[in-house]
């Protein structure tokens, strides 16, 4: 019988695997929202959150169903996880698990 494995750890964004059940943490930079006539779907690009703003390895969180997602903003800090595809070269993870972490003041 195969022994089950948790989520391979991020440790920062360079060097995601190719696929496979990942996790990690970082901040939300951007959300895209689509228009009402398409199927719902909110996508959040968030970049590891030792990286400067906008400079960083990113990858995407796309929740499909949902055209929005409460506390999920621009600048919220999260912990994910989830199984990680390349969707035209942009890592991504559909339906994350997440988790909505405190701000550091």
């Amino acid at each position: 019988m195969a022994e089950r494995t948790g989520p391979v750890r991020l440790e920062g964004f360079g060097g995601l695997p190719e696929r496979g059940l990942v996790a990690g943490e970082g901040v939300v930079r951007s959300l895209t929202f689509v228009p009402r006539d398409e199927a719902p779907r909110l996508t959040a690009v968030v970049e590891d959150d030792t990286a400067l703003p906008g400079r960083g390895p990113a990858l995407c969180l796309v929740w499909l169903g949902r055209r929005r997602v409460s506390g999920v903003n621009a600048g919220t800090r999260l912990r994910f996880s989830g199984m990680l595809a390349h969707f035209h070269g942009v890592p991504t993870i559909y339906n994350p698990r997440y988790e909505i972490l405190a701000q550091e003041d």
